[in-house]
């Protein structure tokens, strides 16, 4: 083992496939969380602009109220692996802060059947959930009426951007592959982000 930032070790450069994988799933959830992250700005706007018609010009709107929970339903569903990639999932801070790194890892590979058994629930039941909406060109019932599938689709997709990015970092706490490329990531459990 190397020393590297602060608080933060990195193993061999373990298998390349491994290695591969994990810089391919980081870059993945990386890229959808920047792509996504100006959605936020959308919700935002169009939040104000919905409170300014209704409330100055008397004059409600049928696209803004589903506009916004479809676009912030999609930002929370699918920035899951960034937020998992970034390792600022909510965690038990105090508790992590308590024990050494090693014995974080531990409590991580403890935990991991359980992320597993979540993501695979949001593939499963979310997917079957999608499926039937895109059958049945399901609606919301508003004047507007847009199809729901797609939202509905954000969460085996969820599911799967979760689970992908929970063995990228299973395999870097084994020391199967090296840490992540940016320092904000791969902090080990009780280490501390520089």
């Amino acid at each position: 083992m190397t020393a590297g930032r602060p608080g933060v070790t990195t193993g061999p450069s373990g298998h390349p496939a491994v290695a591969g994988y994990c810089r391919l799933v980081d870059r993945l959830n990386e890229f959808i969380g920047w792509l996504l992250g100006p959605m936020i700005v959308f919700v935002s706007v169009a939040i104000v602009y919905e409170v300014v018609s209704r409330g100055v010009f008397n004059r409600a709107t049928n696209w803004v109220n589903e506009s916004v929970i479809y676009g912030s339903s999609a930002v929370y569903l699918l920035v899951g692996g960034y937020a998992l990639l970034h390792r600022r999932h909510v965690r038990i801070d105090l508790a992590l802060g308590m024990v050494s790194p090693r014995a974080g890892r531990i409590l991580e590979l403890v935990t991991l059947p359980f992320l597993v058994f979540y993501a695979l629930a949001l593939i499963i039941a979310g997917g079957e959930l999608a499926w039937s909406s895109f059958l049945l060109s399901e609606g919301t019932g508003s004047p507007w009426n847009p199809r729901i599938w797609p939202v509905k689709m954000c969460i085996p997709l969820a599911g799967f951007l979760l689970l992908l990015q929970a063995f990228a970092n299973l395999f870097r706490d084994l020391g199967l592959a090296p840490a992540a490329d940016h320092p904000s990531v791969d902090v080990p459990p009780g280490g501390h982000a520089p």
